[in-house]
């Protein structure tokens, strides 16, 4: 399935992305560092959900509370709550 997640406080403003057999793939972020983007993207593809949460959770940016890696966690967390309730 396919999702769209908008970012809050980092230079990214939004997150594309996929997730099938709870493996995340084409992660796109929309604005931000175009390069550390595109590499995040290569390195998550085909990724289990839980550990690609597991390894960006709480990851800052400078002086930012978050970062556009653990957006993107808080968006996947968002997506496994979402299937665990489905299962139930």
């Amino acid at each position: 399935m396919k999702y769209s997640y908008k970012t809050k406080g980092v230079c990214a403003s939004e997150i594309t992305y996929e997730v099938r057999d709870s493996k995340v793939y084409n992660v796109n972020f929309t604005r931000g560092c175009n390069g550390n983007g595109k590499g995040l993207g290569a390195l998550l593809e085909g990724m289990d959900l839980s550990e690609v949460i597991r390894r960006l959770s709480g990851i800052t940016c400078s002086n930012r509370m978050s970062s556009c890696p653990d957006q993107l966690a808080l968006a996947l967390v968002e997506v496994e709550q979402n299937e665990i309730e489905v299962e139930k």
